[in-house]
């Protein structure tokens, strides 16, 4: 019924019209071309741009393949004036026969360009109220308008493009997993929350009363359980759920590309997870993905400050402690003999004859949301008159040699700004890391490719912002190195674990996991569980690796990140058919809402309300 021809849907409207008597459409609007001419037509679809030309009325009928031009002529005087009273967004069916356009009224710019349809019957289907907006790729309407009248903004070109390499890339993913023997498994939706993570989303019971189930931030253990249950390669298109603060790459519901692996290794997990991206690439954007580098996090963290780095321009960091031990300017040689502190530097290439002071007092002031204190560059004006072809307000620190040194270490030549970070290492890392990023975007310096990288060897602790060792990715993540560290100095221990890093975004991350459930206790021992909590939490999966487990490891892709960036878009709100605002509302639907008192007797609770004063 539905056939695919380079790249474009083809429906075969005799089977699906074979009961009506008159079908809506024999053709779709976007795939009318010069081999339809003469034909006698059916088309569907929206009344687009309406131009009356001197008695003769054009009109673009647009249905989810494209547009093509009607054309109604006054000699067909019932027609005619029908096509009077149409306005935009009315749904219409015609009649007509396709002819090629007259000399000099050729769209190139469309593939309906060089035809269009005569009208000869015209059947108003549905009428539409003036629109909030127009159906166009660029419109000016805020988001919360958009998000109001989803079904409208949903009917753009570019909306619809997105949502159907949506469809795509799932397609690409579930083929390429199925050929490799993997099973499609579904994991409950409601289950118990756990004390790792975001926040759950909880359901109270209504036949268990004062308990919740809770909707799962991932498959993670059920997944693992089910390696445990012998099905060795299982995946799933998993939608998950986290009660947390909304970003642009973020959302309350979401969807992960997921699946896990038994006696395996993490290359093995990796191999399957890369082929996949290529195939899905291949497939949805007709573009070959090169090999994916591997970069450790502890390197990711030295030369671009994040372990997420955006590897489309170079500019990396440069650690120049070597340099600033020599330098009479305090700041730098303080930090550079302290071995817990770390100085650093950027250099952005052939921009300073474009950074302006007062560029650079703007950075120096938006840089400190990082934690840095200042900014403190240099401006190589000529790089071959040494102190004299320089411009800084910290050029006094160097000498000719130290100035040598470092243009050594920077690679720096003329007209470069060299930028520098001096301070605690996570400071300087992360502020250079973002002023890396905003020099890319503000000078052009990124290019138009992709650049995955898997970054590994990530901690396997880190401590939260209260001081609280938690795990960097989750605590069924294997250790690597000696284990007694576990008890002693866990935080020296890194993970088996691997996360798949394209153009500055993290779009998945995965483990090899614990499969041994006295190592699995001494982990959650490190987080600071007793026995019975352990056994409250988590006593499934302890059950589980104490019964044969083997080994195992796995993967979870985030698809919404993953097509906001397929797609071109900045946020993965136009990529999801009906998503959440940023305050994780449907102003479509207007959830969440209020419901009946006796929906809250039945699952025995008692609503709090906050009154207009903000008390309860």
């Amino acid at each position: 019924m539905m056939m695919r021809k380079n790249d474009k849907i083809e429906i075969d409207f005799q089977c699906i019209n074979m009961h009506h008597q008159t079908a809506y459409r024999s053709h779709l609007c976007g795939q009318i071309n010069q081999r339809d001419c003469q034909k006698q037509i059916n088309l569907s679809g929206w009344v687009g741009a309406y131009r009356d030309h001197g008695g003769i009325i054009f009109m673009d009928c647009r249905d989810f393949s494209g547009k093509v031009q009607l054309v109604f002529e006054p000699e067909n005087t019932k027609v005619f004036e029908q096509a009077q009273k149409l306005r935009d967004e009315w749904v219409v069916a015609i009649t007509g026969t396709v002819r090629q356009r007259p000399d000099g009224t050729v769209n190139q710019s469309l593939d309906t360009g060089l035809v269009e349809v005569v009208v000869e019957s015209l059947e108003i289907l549905s009428a539409a109220k003036p629109l909030p907006f127009a159906i166009e790729d660029r419109i000016e309407a805020g988001e919360n308008v958009r998000l109001q009248y989803r079904f409208l903004d949903l009917r753009r070109p570019v909306m619809q493009s997105s949502l159907r390499l949506r469809s795509k890339v799932i397609h690409a993913f579930r083929d390429v997993l199925q050929d490799q023997g993997f099973v499609d498994i579904e994991t409950p939706y409601l289950t118990r929350s756990t004390p790792e993570g975001a926040r759950d989303y909880l359901v109270p019971s209504r036949t268990q009363p004062g308990h919740c189930f809770a909707l799962p931030q991932s498959p993670q253990v059920f997944k693992q359980l089910l390696m445990i249950s012998g099905f060795d390669r299982y995946y799933q298109v998993a939608r998950c759920f986290r009660d947390e603060d909304l970003r642009a790459d973020r959302q309350p519901e979401f969807t992960q590309l997921d699946l896990e692996m038994a006696f395996v290794k993490e290359t093995d997990v990796m191999t399957v997870v890369e082929n996949s991206l290529r195939q899905i690439f291949k497939t949805c954007l007709d573009t070959t993905l090169e090999p994916i580098a591997r970069m450790s996090y502890q390197s990711a963290m030295m030369q671009y400050g994040s372990d997420k780095p955006d590897l489309r321009f170079g500019c990396p960091l440069v650690d120049i402690r070597s340099v600033a031990k020599q330098s009479s300017l305090s700041i730098l040689a303080q930090a550079a003999h302290d071995d817990q502190m770390s100085v650093m530097a950027l250099t952005i290439a052939g921009i300073g004859d474009q950074c302006s002071r007062k560029k650079l007092d703007e950075l120096n002031h938006w840089i400190q949301k990082f934690g840095a204190k200042g900014l403190a560059y240099l401006k190589v004006e000529d790089d071959a008159k040494g102190l004299a072809g320089i411009k800084s307000p910290i050029a006094k620190g160097f000498t000719e040699q130290t100035l040598k040194s470092l243009y050594e270490l920077t690679q720096a030549k003329t007209n470069d700004v060299i930028f520098f970070g001096a301070g605690a290492t996570s400071v300087v890392q992360r502020s250079l890391g973002q002023l890396r990023l905003k020099l890319g975007q503000d000078y052009g310096l990124i290019q138009q490719t992709w650049a995955p990288v898997w970054i590994t060897d990530f901690p396997l602790f880190e401590k939260n912002d209260a001081g609280q060792m938690h795990p960097m990715h989750h605590p069924f993540t294997a250790p690597q190195g000696d284990l007694n560290l576990l008890e002693s100095a866990p935080g020296q221990l890194n993970a088996r674990a691997y996360d798949l890093v394209l153009n500055g975004f993290e779009i998945g991350g995965g483990s090899v996991r614990i499969h041994d459930a006295n190592l699995q206790k001494r982990v959650f021992a490190s987080l600071g569980m007793d026995e019975t909590m352990m056994q409250q939490e988590f006593g499934h999966l302890l059950e589980g690796l104490l019964n044969g487990s083997p080994p195992h490891a796995g993967f979870a892709m985030g698809l919404d990140r993953l097509l906001m960036l397929m797609a071109g878009m900045d946020s993965i709100r136009d990529v999801m058919a009906f998503p959440k605002t940023q305050t994780a509302q449907c102003v479509l639907t207007k959830a969440p809402a209020q419901v009946l008192p006796e929906q809250w007797i039945d699952l025995h609770c008692q609503p709090i309300l906050e009154d207009a004063d903000g008390g309860s």
